[in-house]
């Protein structure tokens, strides 16, 4: 049986009045690799802290590999390998002395040392820079011994904080590739704001508003069921003078998300609220002479979805 790596039950955290989270709750399974995804201010950052024991939660209980972060956080933080937005190294190293630093204060046994920093510059590319000062190495080499670090005592828990910000594109595949190739030895936390790379990472996503968990579900699943509408890209040919919003004035069921006309060329993107609406709509047109000449479902992206779950009137919360 899948063990939880994670469960966070009916966690909530106050600072003075104000209520960061709002009886969370939600567990991580052995091997995911788990997007947490929020507009700033939603409680990402609080829910981490409390994870890694950076500070208690006000009621409610969490557990890592087992362990109360509460009660055991020598042995939560054991269990655990963190690497924020902005890698915690000492540039004046090298990276292979940077690296045998992070092994000792892990408490790796010292005749073990060698052999896990050797395994981490295999595994994470860094044969060709390991002697050089960390300074002098490029954002993406950088980020890549922040994931060397944050492996190098094997933990159970991998909590990666924007881990692809600041990278160019080509970087950034190759951290993705390697975060995903991690998922089969650690258990991984991915918080970011680039939804695309959630999308492309992640098999599932937690997403929370004003401290309080809206949604939970695999990338797949979330963008299928964005919305009850019947979503198409429809590109048609019109007759000549033809009014398009004027014949279509009176479907109710049916609207527009938008359109662009080239002469007599028409393209909508377009909503119906069920399957019949849309039977209407394209007997209504093509009995005036409108031809369709595509049609094809349009499936709502992970922004479209993170958008519409947390904001109330259509725009992104600040």
């Amino acid at each position: 049986m899948t063990n939880n790596i994670v469960v966070m039950d009916n966690v909530s955290k106050y600072y003075g009045n104000f209520c960061a989270l709002n009886k969370m709750s939600f567990s991580i399974k052995e091997g995911e690799i788990v997007g947490l995804l929020g507009p700033n201010g939603a409680g990402k950052s609080t829910a981490m802290r409390i994870m890694t024991c950076f500070m208690p939660a006000t009621s409610g209980k969490v557990t890592v590999a087992g362990f109360d972060t509460f009660e055991n956080p020598d042995e939560v933080k054991r269990n655990i390998g963190y690497l924020p937005e902005t890698p915690p190294l000492y540039e004046n190293m090298t990276v292979l002395s940077y690296l045998k630093f992070a092994a000792a204060i892990h408490e790796i046994p010292q005749k073990e040392i060698a052999s896990r920093v050797g395994y981490v510059i295999e595994r994470l590319g860094l044969n060709e820079v390991k002697r050089k000062i960390i300074a002098n190495l490029s954002k993406g080499y950088k980020q890549r011994v922040g994931l060397a670090q944050a492996i190098i005592h094997k933990p159970k828990l991998l909590i990666l904080d924007e881990p692809t910000v600041g990278l160019d594109p080509k970087q950034i595949i190759e951290i993705r590739t390697l975060i995903k190739s991690l998922a089969g030895e650690h258990t991984v936390i991915l918080s970011s704001h680039i939804l695309s790379e959630v999308s492309m990472t992640c098999g599932r996503v937690i997403i929370i508003k004003e401290g309080m968990k809206i949604a939970e579900d695999t990338v797949l699943h979330l963008e299928q069921t964005a919305q009850s509408e019947h979503r198409y890209n429809i590109k048609l040919i019109l007759p000549k003078d033809f009014d398009f919003q004027a014949e279509t004035a009176s479907l109710a069921s049916f609207s527009l998300e938008n359109a662009v006309q080239e002469d007599r060329l028409l393209f909508l993107k377009a909503n119906f609220e069920n399957e019949g609406d849309y039977d209407i709509f394209f007997n209504k047109l093509t009995s005036k002479g409108v031809v369709f000449r595509e049609v094809t479902p349009y499936k709502p992206t992970l922004e479209e979805v993170f958008i519409s779950l947390t904001s109330s009137d259509g725009k992104e919360n600040d």
